[in-house]
């Protein structure tokens, strides 16, 4: 259990993450991922990294029972500076990031995936924010980059998710296959990837990331201010604890 780093194959790294039962990442959870990402990132004889998850899905977010085993704020505080770390390494590393995405990428699992280079999914894997049904906000940031501008904001006001399918259709999922055969269909694009010049994918991977349009550390960073103060102000517990509704009429 934990995150693991091993070597399929020849300029590769595949950083695969295992928290079960859905993988809800705890804090050191977060960081572990950032970690691994990083020094596969670092190590010279990367040239992709293959970003994967063991279990039911890819990622169910953070762990919410964590943070509700923290009478204070403590957790929350330390779960956003997880989840940022986590977020910013993927788009910071030095060399392309393809995530395989399997069943359920939900909450910081956009996150992860909004900063990947390329997705691979499987024709089971659905994506989506339900934080306002846990009382959260955060990742529209990387939602955005997924899906085009009123999609994202309708998905995100609703909860609901888009299936690999949809997602492929607005170009952002670069390949949807069967479950069992999405592991190999990631190491196959990220193999594409290494047989490049490993100077020259890191050059690309830097001067693509200086042309974004948006700065999705800044901008998600910004988001995390608006669930601090949903918390502070006490609406975070209520929506919790209506599964999601408002709850003011009840």
């Amino acid at each position: 259990m934990g995150v693991s780093t091993s070597r399929p194959d020849k300029g590769i790294a595949l950083v695969t993450v295992d928290f079960p039962p859905v993988n809800a990442l705890p804090v050191h959870g977060w960081y572990e991922l950032a970690d691994a990402v990083r020094a596969a990132g670092r190590d010279p004889e990367t040239r992709c990294v293959v970003l994967a998850a063991e279990g039911r899905g890819f990622n169910a977010g953070v762990d919410i029972k964590e943070l509700q085993r923290d009478p204070g704020h403590g957790s929350l505080v330390a779960v956003n500076h997880g989840c940022a770390e986590a977020f910013a390494a993927v788009y910071d590393c030095e060399v392309p990031v393809v995530a395989a995405v399997g069943g359920f990428c939900l909450g910081g699992g956009i996150g992860l995936v909004g900063n990947a280079d390329a997705i691979v999914a499987s024709d089971d894997a659905v994506f989506g924010l339900p934080e306002l049904d846990r009382g959260a906000l955060g990742a529209a940031t990387h939602l955005a980059r997924l899906v085009p501008q009123h999609l994202m904001r309708a998905l995100y006001y609703t909860s609901r998710t888009a299936t690999a399918r949809e997602l492929h259709a607005h170009g952002s999922v670069w390949r949807v296959v069967p479950r069992d055969g999405l592991r190999a269909a990631a190491l196959e694009l990220a193999a594409e990837i290494a047989a490049k010049d490993g100077t020259l994918i890191r050059l690309a991977k830097a001067a693509i990331n200086g042309i974004d349009p948006v700065d999705v550390r800044r901008s998600y960073r910004y988001e995390q201010g608006f669930t601090f103060e949903a918390n502070l102000s006490g609406v975070a517990d209520r929506v919790r604890n209506g599964f999601g509704r408002d709850g003011a009429d009840r």
